[in-house]
C-alpha cells in the first residue's frame, strides 16, 4: 500500500471517528443508544384525547407532564384534578404554533434540565411527521423519543408528504442554523410586498422619474 493511500485512509478514517465521537453526531448516537428510563412524557396539542393519555400515563407512572399547545387552561387544568395528580406535577405550555414549535421552544430547557428520554404522545395520523422532526430536534440535544400514538379513528386525516418534507427540512435547517427557514421567507415577503406598496404608492401618486433626452 502506497503512503498516499494510506493517508487517505487515515484521513477519512479520522474524519469519520471525528464525526461519531465528537461532532454534533455524537449526540445523535447517544440519543439512539441510551437506555436511561423516560424521564418525562410530552404530548403534542391538536386533539384533547392526546391530554387525556398524557395526565392518565402521567399519573400512572408518577412522570413531570409537559402538555405543549394544548387545549385552553381550563379544559386542561380540569382534566388534571379530575385525575387526581398534583398541577405541580405538570406543565401547560403555549409557546407552541406547530409542529416544528412543539420542540423548538421546548427542547433546549430540557436538555439544561438533564432530561435525555422522553415519552412522546400524539395521534396516530401525526405520529410520522411528530417523530421525524421530533428526532431531529430532539437528537442533536442528545435527547431519545419514545412515542405513543393516540388513536384518531374515524376522524384520521392522512398528511400530505410535502408537509412531511417541508417541516424535515425546517428541522434540519434549525439544527444547522438556529433559524426557522419559514420565518425567513414570511419576513422576506413581508419586506417584498412592503417594498411594491411603496413602488406603487409613489408611481400612482406622482408618476415615473421623467427619463433624460
Amino acid at each position: 500500500m502506497n503512503l498516499s493511500r494510506l493517508k487517505h485512509i487515515s484521513l477519512t478514517g479520522g474524519l469519520f471517528i471525528w464525526l461519531v465521537l465528537f461532532s454534533p453526531l455524537k449526540l445523535y448516537r447517544e440519543a439512539i443508544f441510551n437506555n436511561i428510563p423516560p424521564q418525562l412524557i410530552l404530548v403534542l396539542g391538536g386533539d384533547v384525547k392526546r391530554e387525556y393519555v398524557g395526565v392518565r400515563m402521567a399519573h400512572a407512572l408518577n412522570l413531570p407532564l409537559i402538555v405543549s399547545g394544548g387545549s385552553n387552561p381550563e379544559h386542561a387544568k380540569w382534566l388534571i384534578n379530575k385525575e387526581g395528580i398534583p398541577s405541580t406535577q405538570v406543565k401547560l405550555d403555549y409557546r407552541a404554533k406547530d409542529t416544528f414549535g412543539n420542540f423548538t421552544s421546548l427542547i433546549d430547557e430540557l436538555f439544561q434540565e438533564g432530561i435525555r428520554h422522553s415519552l412522546l404522545i400524539t395521534s396516530e395520523d401525526h405520529l410520522p411527521r411528530a417523530m421525524a422532526v421530533g428526532n431531529v430536534i430532539a437528537g442533536s440535544r442528545g435527547i431519545r423519543l419514545t412515542s405513543i400514538s393516540v388513536p384518531c379513528d374515524p376522524y384520521c386525516k392522512k398528511e400530505n408528504l410535502q408537509k412531511q418534507i417541508f417541516d424535515l427540512i425546517r428541522a434540519l435547517t434549525w439544527v444547522a442554523t438556529g433559524t426557522d427557514p419559514k420565518l425567513v421567507t414570511q419576513q422576506s415577503l413581508k419586506v417584498t410586498i412592503k417594498d411594491g406598496l411603496k413602488t406603487i404608492f409613489r408611481y400612482g401618486l406622482q408618476g415615473p422619474d421623467p427619463v433624460e433626452s
